[in-house]
């Protein structure tokens, strides 16, 4: 397909250049599958396998609705995107100053730390299944390095394919897993309904939950992908909201299916198992007790899958973004997302720069131990964006900055709302139970 630019390029759109579908397709998604797979990381499994530990099937319909939550903060980021021809920086930075120094802190320290926990996160599966090759700190390294070359060499329509691919890997491991421990149908159903555990700081619990489940800067990389698979503009919008949908309901039965795994195999055995990657570790040493080695290497297999989409996903996304950012500095002028659909951003030296700043740095951090301030920030920062993302969005789709068309209704406006005010919520708490005693 020739885009506006000139520049041809085979993006799984209509051979016209100037038509789009007459009606959404499932062969045109693709940008969905890649934020489902970038999104759920392994901290996402491991929360929603302890909710399943500690609560059965209680806080099913908490799980649901935090997919449903983020279906409308990426909806909302798309259509930002196709509605405007511009690109979700250039909407922050119409704002103020102050979006922008946000960005900037934000991309820089989180990228830091998020490197080093990324490389960890791919190398505990790795060093599971090949114990005497070589140490964590080297595997962690070596999947950074193999991250950066991919990401370098490779644009946007080959990173989709084997983003597809993985996800593959991930849907049949976690499908497979949930039928093994055999769910019970009716306790699950009854999950459905919105009910709280009965233990101190429920909600705060369960709200956790909603918020963990696929949210990250990955939702506002959303808009990039799809001007990246070739979508400029409104005519592509039915598309992306398929897109979206596929998106949400992949989430879903992965965060599904490990809170079916929760809930039979550690639950009803009363089983505790740690929090953060070391705990799939755990599950994949409880699953071989139960089922046998070769379960539990298919399952680490499934666990390297979740965690190298998720490495790769943010080398690739946020590298975008930050070209973007760059891009606007140098030019002052609006950023098009057709200069992200030819492929400009992937070639540019900021989006390389960025890749580099994703990979060595945090090396470093794998063999000397994370600067305990630095966690801290990060973590505040981290915090921060979500509630950052939904507000600002709720700010430029109801604003002269997008056609009348396609600004907020009531439905997205409501939704938006909501995941503001529940990161906001999430925020307040994650800033409070920082050890900002051991800080100063």
């Amino acid at each position: 397909m020739a885009d506006t630019t000139g520049h041809i390029k085979d993006t799984g759109a209509p051979r016209d250049p100037g038509a789009a579908p007459r009606k959404s397709s499932w062969r045109y998604i693709g940008p969905g599958i890649v934020v489902a797979a970038t999104g759920v990381g392994a901290g996402d499994l491991v929360a929603t396998l302890i909710a399943g530990s500690n609560f059965g099937y209680t806080l099913l319909w908490a799980a649901i609705l935090g997919c449903l939550v983020k279906i409308s903060l990426a909806e909302a980021a798309g259509r930002w995107h196709l509605s405007t021809g511009r690109t979700l920086f250039d909407g922050w930075a119409s704002l103020g100053r102050w979006t922008t120094w946000f960005f900037v802190a934000y991309v820089v320290i989180w990228g830091f730390v998020y490197g080093a926990a990324a490389m960890s996160s791919s190398a505990l599966p790795l060093q599971a299944l090949f114990p005497d090759v070589m140490d964590l700190k080297w595997w962690g390294a070596a999947c950074g390095l193999v991250g950066l070359v991919f990401v370098w060499f490779n644009k946007y329509a080959v990173f989709e394919k084997v983003m597809t691919v993985l996800v593959g890997v991930m849907f049949v491991v976690t499908v497979y897993l949930a039928i093994r421990v055999t769910p019970n149908l009716g306790d699950a159903f009854a999950g459905l309904l919105p009910v709280l555990p009965d233990e101190k700081d429920s909600i705060l619990n369960t709200l956790g939950l909603i918020g963990g489940v696929g949210g990250t800067i990955t939702l506002a990389a959303y808009g990039y992908w799809v001007n990246a698979k070739g979508w400029t503009d409104t005519g592509w919008m039915k598309v992306m909201r398929l897109d979206n949908r596929v998106a949400y309901a992949t989430t879903g039965v992965f965060v599904i299916a490990m809170l079916f795994v929760g809930a039979e195999l550690l639950h009803s055995a009363n089983i505790a198992i740690a929090s953060g990657d070391k705990g799939l570790v755990q599950l994949g040493d409880i699953l071989e007790d139960e089922y046998g080695t070769a379960t539990a290497k298919f399952f680490l297999i499934g666990f390297f899958a979740t965690s190298f989409t998720s490495l790769i996903g943010v080398w690739h996304g946020v590298s975008l973004m930050f070209a973007d950012f760059v891009a606007r500095y140098r030019t002052r002028g609006e950023l098009k997302g057709e200069e992200v659909a030819a492929g400009a951003r992937e070639r540019s030296w900021p989006f390389r720069a960025y890749l580099l700043w994703l990979t060595f740095p945090p090396i470093v951090l794998l063999f000397q131990g994370q600067p305990f301030r630095l966690i801290i920030i990060y973590g505040v920062l981290g915090a921060a964006f979500m509630p950052f993302l939904a507000l600002t969005l709720v700010w430029l789709l109801n604003s002269s900055r997008t056609p009348r068309e396609w600004r907020n209704g009531p439905l997205s406006n409501a939704m938006l709302a909501v995941a503001g005010l529940l990161f906001l919520v999430l925020c307040v708490k994650q800033i409070w139970d920082q050890p900002w005693s051991e800080f100063f």
